[in-house]
Formats: C-alpha cells, structure tokens, sequence
C-alpha cells in the first residue's frame, strides 16, 4: 500500500520510554563518532571543535548568526558567494541560544546541531515504530547515526535540524495531525532549500486523503452470520445480529463528517516558510521572485536533471585510479535507485514515498557540489527502511555486532573526512 493507511500500531510511538533505547543507542554511536574524532585531530594537531564548528558552511551559518545577511565573496573566476543562499532558522536559532547563554555563536550552533540530531533520531524511530513496529524503529535509527557521514549530524551544520522537522511532520501526517505537519514543513521550508521534499510529502498525503474521503463509500451488505467451529476446535466468535438496514444508513449519513479544514491548512501553511524567505532574497536583492535563482547561480548551484553529476562521474573514467571512484559513483547511485524500488515494493505510505524520492532526486540533480551529495542525502531517512527492517530481522546478539562493527568504521572514516577534505 502506498498511501495513508498503515498497520495499526498501539499509540505511542512518540512517547519518550519507547524511544528511549533509540536514543540510547543513537547517544551511544554519536559518542563514539566524537570520541574518533578527537582521538585523530589530536593526533594530527588540529582542533576537533574547530572541524566541528568553525569550517564550511558553520562558518557561513555564524556570520549570519552574528551579523546578519548582506556578507559575500567574489572570487577571481566572477563567481559571487553570497550568504543570502543559507537559509535562516538556524542562525536564528545560534543568535537565541547565544544571547541566553553564555555560548559564543559558534559553540551555539553545535549545542543546536546535537540537540536537533537528537530530535532527529526521535522523529525517525516515531516514524518507523509507527509503520514497522518498535524493533524496527531502534534499527533505523541506529542505521541513519552510523552513515559514513553520519558525523555531520554533530556539526554546526543544518541537516540535523532539517531532518527533526522533517521527521515530525512526516509522523505528524501518519497520525493525522495535519495542522502540526504544516507548520513543521513551514519550518523545514526556512532550514533548507529541501524542505521543498516535505512541502511535496504534505501535499501529496493531504490531496490523497481528500480524495479518498470524497470517494463514494462502499455499499455495506447485512447478513445473518451463524456461528460455526473451525476443524482446529478454535471458537470463533459469534455475530450478533445488527441493526436494521435503514437505521445504519442514518448513522452512515450523520456520524462520518470528514474534516477538511485541517488538511487544507497544513497544505496551505507547508510552503509558507520557504515562500516567505525565497521571496524576501528577491526582494533584498531587487531582483524580483527568482532572485534566489540569481544567488544559488552566483554559487554554481542549481537543477540541470543530473546532466552535470553525469559528466562528473563521466569524468572520473578519463584514467585508471579515478576511474576507481567513478566505478564506485555509479554503484552508489544504483544502490540508492534500488532502495527506493524497495520502498516502493514494501508498501512505504505516500508521504514518505515523496519525501524520499523529492530528496533523492534534489541530491543527484544538483549541478554543483559533487562530494556534497552524500551530506545533502543525509535526510532522506525513508530510503534507510529497508536496511533496518533486515537489521531488525537478526537475533540481538548479532545485530549488535553488526551496528558496533559499522559505527567503528564510520567514527574511522567520519575522523579521516573532517581532517581531511571535509564536507564542503
């Protein structure tokens, strides 16, 4: 089934008990993740905290924290980086935090990251105990903390926030609170420029659900059912006779009122916040409602199809050691399409199905930033289902040891990347 209706799970998903060996569990890997980071920039006589909140986009996310927008670069080649490209929650976030504590802006912004990856991992496990059960919630939040660049969660960065807001709004609409699902997806739309995948998921879940209640209703036949004994000797239960024909069609007529208002504001609310932001660059810069275009172009940034990813990859091939990675490119994009045939195949509800995809696809057709795209995966959580319903399925002894192994190569790897290129 690929539309809102899930197995039935007990309520709760988001209580904070059930989650908590999720949590436990995230805390535990993020920790570790950490702690190989600090062990190896030590080693190599850099600062952790540095890598962590004063390089890359923190940088950018801080000065706009601190002082506002208006700041960009012009490089030699003409190109323009200007700091309009950032969306604002989190430097809005950074500029309370600071003005309330003691932390500088930098240090407010990893304080905002690790809260919201936390949030994150809570949204996750809500998500996936609600359609898979409790087990698999646990898994597919251990699966998405020891991604290969599962150490950006921790960053001053804003994947984490976006992929708390994403995550809750998505629950918010499996659970039908479709008012909280619009707000977060507004939210989501003033954190990045994806937050058009959970605008997309509010919309498709909504316009489905208004659909499916504007259907006509199924003619309900009565008939007498006599109580018979299975060969097994079971005892099935008996059917008592109902009420007459014309009563249940009153009741048919005046107690189904489906409520339409809720899902027309989420849907009106969810691009409010991307809305508003997009169209207050054009007018910063006095270049009408595609002056967002106009900033993302100045950066080299923008949606060709995939034509520019392909001939990167295309590039790779032109000598042997690189041609290593483009082989390796190509793999990881296959992966990537047949995960998501899985989702499809397993039945994932709608929202998610174009959540993940929207995601999916705004990652891969991006025309810049090659070794971005793994970061800018980071929140498509629905394509990582599937691995946690396998994980899900092993005895305990043994999926423990499969994570523990995984969050070790990750930590390595994560403490390797930031010392290294890093995350752009």
């Amino acid at each position: 089934m690929t539309d809102l209706q899930t197995r039935v799970r007990p309520p709760g998903s988001a209580a904070p008990r059930r989650a908590a060996p999720a949590l436990l569990g995230y805390a535990a890997v993020r920790a570790l993740g950490l702690l190989g980071l600090a062990l190896w920039s030590a080693a190599g006589d850099k600062s952790a905290h540095t890598l962590l909140t004063a390089r890359w986009d923190a940088l950018w996310y801080t000065r706009v924290a601190e002082l506002g927008y208006g700041y960009e670069v012009r490089l030699p080649n003409g190109d323009v980086h200007s700091n309009l490209a950032f969306f604002p929650l989190l430097p809005w976030l950074e500029r309370l935090l600071h003005a309330t504590t003691p932390l500088s802006y930098a240090d407010a912004g990893f304080v905002v990251s690790l809260l919201a990856s936390l949030a994150a991992a809570w949204g996750i496990f809500a998500v996936a105990d609600h359609v898979y059960g409790r087990r698999a919630g646990v898994c597919a939040v251990l699966v998405w903390a020891v991604l290969p660049v599962g150490i950006v969660q921790s960053m001053a960065y804003s994947e984490s926030l976006f992929t708390a807001l994403a995550a809750w709004s998505l629950y918010a609409v499996l659970t039908g609170r479709w008012v909280t699902a619009g707000a977060l997806a507004s939210l989501s739309g003033l954190t990045r420029p994806v937050g058009l995948a959970v605008v997309a998921a509010v919309w498709a879940a909504g316009a489905a659900s208004l659909l499916r209640d504007r259907a006509p209703a199924p003619r309900i036949s009565i008939a007498r059912t006599r109580s018979t004994a299975p060969a097994s000797g079971a005892h099935s239960p008996v059917h008592a006779p109902g009420p007459p024909p014309e009563a249940l069609a009153g009741r048919e007529r005046t107690a189904v009122k489906p409520r339409y208002a809720p899902r027309a504001l989420a849907m009106l609310l969810a691009p409010l916040g991307a809305a508003a932001y997009v169209l207050w660059v054009g007018h910063r810069t006095g270049r009408g409602p595609l002056g967002y275009l106009d900033v993302q172009a100045g950066w080299r940034n923008g949606f060709d199809g995939g034509y520019a990813f392909a001939r990167f990859v295309a590039g790779k091939f032109t000598s042997f050691p690189s041609a290593l990675a483009g082989v390796g490119l190509i793999v990881g994009v296959a992966l990537l399409l047949w995960l998501y045939a899985v989702c499809v195949r397993q039945g994932q509800p709608l929202p998610l199905l174009v959540y993940g995809g929207a995601v999916l696809a705004l990652a891969l057709c991006a025309s810049s930033y090659f070794g971005s795209k793994p970061r800018l995966l980071l929140p498509a959580f629905p394509l990582l289902l599937p691995l946690a319903l396998a994980l899900s399925r092993l005895r305990t002894s043994r999926a423990a040891l499969v994570v523990g192994c995984v969050a070790t190569a990750s930590a390595v790897y994560g403490a390797w990347w930031l010392n290294g290129s890093g995350p752009p």
